[in-house]
């Protein structure tokens, strides 16, 4: 790495403060809202998800901040992207807030919660979920694969897995995924196929998260529920063979998990 002169310090901190500008106006922006949210419930959903959408807006300023750094300086600057990463949880405690954070929530539970949202609909609930998405991976793919975050990682992904599943409503959508004239016919597709990628991609990284590095019981308990609510998924698209594997699939992960805990125990 080239010796990094004043010069560059000098032109990466002119080119950072236009960033951090725009964060601190999006943070006073946050803070205004949840005054306006402390005095008037009414529409708190709605409030929320705007809010979310500026957390993500947030992390791609942090990331920019990151570029900037490797771009001029040719280094990363940790310090953004770790406050992009925080910021990303901010931006999921949000979505949680209005659609709970359960794992294999049965979609009946939440009706609530799909009532109080019911004028946002299909396609900007996924185009907000692929926003989300899109500054999550932005931001691992910034620390890069030997980041110490490699497991943390898996709890903000697999929140946000969540997070996208509990946003679908299954009771009023899935009609669209089987009808090709409905208008959100397209839009309930490629979403399911979303959700069914994340949710498996999440079961697998907190097994891995198990096998490899915790050894803890509730992330494999995660793993196991992460399959568990794709099982669903399969069951309300009436893809039997699917579940039933799935069904199996878990029941095979709790016996591992049961019997490490019985050799946990005999040691």
């Amino acid at each position: 790495m080239a010796k990094i002169t004043n010069e560059d310090r000098e032109l990466f901190k002119k080119e950072a403060k236009q960033y951090e500008d725009l964060i601190k106006a999006e943070l006073d922006k946050e803070k205004e809202m949840l005054g306006t949210i402390k005095g008037d419930a009414v529409g708190v959903e709605y409030k929320k998800m705007i809010l979310a959408e500026q957390m993500i807006y947030i992390a791609t300023l942090y990331n920019a901040i990151n570029s900037a750094s490797v771009k001029i300086l040719e280094v990363k600057n940790n310090d953004a992207l770790n406050e992009g990463r925080k910021i990303l949880y901010k931006a999921i405690i949000y979505l949680e807030e209005i659609v709970s954070n359960i794992i294999n929530v049965a979609p009946s539970e939440l009706s609530d919660q799909m009532e109080a949202i019911a004028n946002t609909p299909l396609e900007k609930r996924y185009y907000l979920v692929r926003k989300l998405g899109l500054a999550i991976q932005m931001i691992i793919d910034a620390f890069g694969d030997n980041s110490k975050w490699k497991w943390s990682f898996v709890e903000l992904e697999g929140r946000f897995a969540v997070v996208a599943k509990n946003f679908y409503d299954f009771k009023n959508y899935v009609k669209a995924y089987f009808d090709p004239g409905n208008p959100d016919n397209e839009n309930s597709i490629l979403y399911l196929r979303l959700i069914k990628t994340l949710l498996d991609k999440s079961a697998n990284a907190y097994r891995d998260k198990y096998e490899l590095s915790s050894r803890r019981l509730d992330d494999m308990k995660n793993a196991i529920n992460f399959l568990l609510a794709l099982r669903r998924v399969s069951v309300a698209l009436g893809e039997s063979e699917s579940a039933e594997e799935l069904k199996k699939k878990a029941m095979t992960w709790k016996e591992k998990m049961e019997a490490d805990q019985k050799a946990g125990k005999s040691n």
